[in-house]
């Protein structure tokens, strides 16, 4: 439950500082009117990503069980490509992000208001398209419970409230904090989602060794155990790993946390960041 919280809750600000954003330009270069196209864009968002996780959870069913493991093994990699490059991707431009955001802002409205729409739809739609896929993922190896359903969206509701008080004024958020040490946590759960991919594309008879274990120790901590379900639920840990599964995280998350530490925690640290007065934007992950 608490890795799909920090999933729902590190997408969901980001989504909600994009907005924030985007609103409060408009309203600070009176161009309230404007406001409603970047909301119409939202919506549209919201449902395509809605849509996108009914497809996923819906589409492979009545298929072959090596045709839905193959399925789900592939696009649990494809997840986790998706979550390293939004990790990595924040970390490289969110000090950036305001500027670029107001510059597009500015050629859209110079187009048209179906640029608007457009460009809130592509911004906060591709958080949720990501949030959806690697949820599905986590979910999937997490197996079938109400827990990491609650979790993401609870992430998501606290995501929200924290988005608006950023936007009033209200509270500081250390981003930068706040964006470095989810990325680590991140990178250990896509690790496990990866190695949960590869035991799927090892049971679809893709990949060999699926009874090659590395280790098991389901008899020391049985998956049904109460730590045995949050090991499983956070780090998507499998008590009999294959010696691919284990090749396959240890070859991800390794080299992807030594990157990610020299890049997001190293360098000279920013000024601290400020609250923003209502009517202008949040600030940005820095």
């Amino acid at each position: 439950m608490l890795a799909n919280f920090l999933i729902g809750l590190r997408e969901g600000l980001e989504a909600s500082l994009v907005v924030g954003i985007l609103i409060a330009y408009l309203v600070r270069t009176e161009r309230r009117d404007l406001t409603r196209y970047v909301w119409l864009g939202v919506a549209i968002a919201v449902t395509v990503s809605f849509a996108f996780g009914a497809l996923l959870t819906l589409g492979p069913q009545g298929l072959s069980f090596e045709a839905q493991e193959a399925i789900g093994g592939s696009l649990s990699i494809v997840a986790v490509g998706l979550i390293t490059w939004m990790i990595f991707w924040m970390g490289k431009t969110a000090r950036h992000l305001r500027t670029h955001l107001e510059s597009s802002m500015d050629r859209a409205i110079a187009v048209g208001k179906g640029a608007i729409v457009t460009m809130a739809l592509l911004a906060v739609g591709r958080e949720g398209l990501e949030t959806a896929l690697f949820l599905w993922a986590g979910i999937a190896a997490a197996g079938s419970s109400a827990a990491p359903i609650a979790g993401a969206s609870l992430g998501l509701a606290t995501a929200v409230i924290l988005g608006v008080i950023v936007y009033r004024g209200a509270v500081r958020i250390n981003l930068r904090a706040f964006f470095q040490w989810t990325g680590v946590f991140l990178i250990i759960v896509a690790g496990g989602v990866l190695s949960y991919g590869v035991h799927d594309l090892q049971e679809a008879g893709i990949l060999p060794g699926l009874h090659t274990y590395l280790f098991d120790v389901s008899a020391q901590v049985p998956p049904s155990s109460w730590y045995g379900t949050v090991l499983k639920g956070i780090f998507n840990f499998s008590p009999a790993t294959t010696v691919l599964e284990a090749i396959a995280w240890t070859a991800y998350v390794v080299p992807t946390m030594i990157l990610f530490v020299r890049s997001a925690f190293g360098g000279p640290r920013p000024a601290p960041a400020t609250s923003p007065t209502p009517g202008t934007a949040p600030a940005a992950a820095a």
